[in-house]
C-alpha cells in the first residue's frame, strides 16, 4: 500500500512537472522556476526534470539552462491528436475570428479544472493582448474561455468545483466564489462570457463553448483585446459572432447540444 501511494506521488509530481514546462513553451523555462511553479524543493525537481530528459520526454538548453518539451511527447501527441485534436476543424473558425474582428482569437480544450490554449491568429488592428497564447492555461472561471465552460457544467459540478478552488487567492479578488457565480449567471443569459480585464487591467475577453456530441461544453473560441475594443455597443456584435462559430464548430462534432 505504501509503495502504491508513493508511486502515485511520483506520477502526480512528474505530471506537474510536465505541465510547468508545456505552460512555458516555447521559451522553456528553468530549474528554478519549474521547482516554484510546482511547489517541489529544487533539488527533486531537478531530478525529475532530469529522468524525463533521459527518456526523450524534455530537452535541456545547455546554453540558456531552460527546459523544454522533448521528442517523445510530440510522437505521442500526434498519435493522441487522431482522438482528441479538434485544431484542424477549430483553425477556419479561429481564423475567421480574427478576420472579421481584427482582434486576436483563440481555440482553448478544456482539461480537467482547467483550460489550455492550442490555438491562436492575430486579426489587423495593431495594439494586442498577450495574455493568452498556445500552451496557456488558466483555471475554468479564469479568462473567458475558461469561463464560457465553466458557465455550462452541471449546476453540482460548479457548486463542487468552486468549493473546493480558491481562485481569489491568485487571481484576484474578482474571482472569489459570489462574483464567479454572478458572471456564470450573466454568461447563461448572454451566451458568451466577457471577462472585463481581471487577469490583466485593460486587456479584455470574450468567449464562447463550444460542446461535445454529448452535449458537454469540453472547448471554447474567445477573444481578446484592450477595453476601447470591446465597448458596449461593439460587445453584441462579437457575441454573435463567437457564439456563431462555436455553434457551426459543435455541428461539425456531433449532434447539436440542448441547453
Amino acid at each position: 500500500m505504501t509503495e502504491g501511494i508513493q508511486g502515485a506521488q511520483v506520477v502526480h509530481r512528474l505530471a506537474g512537472v510536465l505541465r510547468t514546462v508545456s505552460a512555458a513553451m516555447p521559451q522553456g523555462i528553468g530549474t528554478s522556476d519549474v521547482a516554484r511553479t510546482a511547489s517541489l524543493p529544487r533539488p527533486t525537481a531537478h531530478r525529475l526534470l532530469a529522468s524525463l530528459a533521459a527518456e526523450g520526454f524534455l530537452d535541456h538548453d545547455n546554453r540558456t539552462g531552460r527546459w523544454l518539451l522533448g521528442p517523445e511527447l510530440y510522437l505521442m501527441g500526434s498519435v493522441a491528436a487522431e482522438r482528441y485534436d479538434i485544431s484542424s476543424l477549430a483553425r477556419e473558425h479561429v481564423r475567421a475570428l480574427a478576420e472579421a474582428t481584427g482582434e486576436s482569437a483563440f481555440f482553448s480544450v478544456r482539461r480537467g479544472n482547467e483550460t489550455v490554449c492550442l490555438l491562436r491568429e492575430d486579426g489587423a488592428f495593431p495594439i494586442r493582448s498577450f495574455v493568452l497564447h498556445e500552451g496557456k492555461r488558466f483555471p475554468l472561471g479564469v479568462a473567458s474561455a475558461g469561463l464560457a465552460i465553466l458557465a455550462f457544467l452541471p449546476e453540482s459540478t460548479v457548486e463542487n468545483y468552486l468549493a473546493a478552488t480558491d481562485l481569489a487567492a491568485e487571481h484576484g479578488e474578482g474571482h472569489d466564489p459570489d462574483s464567479i457565480r454572478a458572471r456564470i449567471q450573466e454568461t447563461r443569459t448572454l451566451g458568451y462570457a466577457v471577462n472585463p480585464g481581471l487577469i490583466v487591467t485593460g486587456s479584455w475577453g470574450m468567449g464562447a463553448a463550444v460542446f461535445d456530441p454529448s452535449g458537454q461544453p469540453a472547448w471554447a473560441l474567445s477573444l481578446t483585446g484592450i477595453a476601447p475594443r470591446f465597448a458596449p455597443e461593439r460587445r453584441p456584435d462579437l457575441g454573435r459572432l463567437l457564439l456563431h462559430h462555436a455553434h457551426e464548430l459543435s455541428k461539425k462534432l456531433g449532434p447539436s447540444p440542448t441547453r
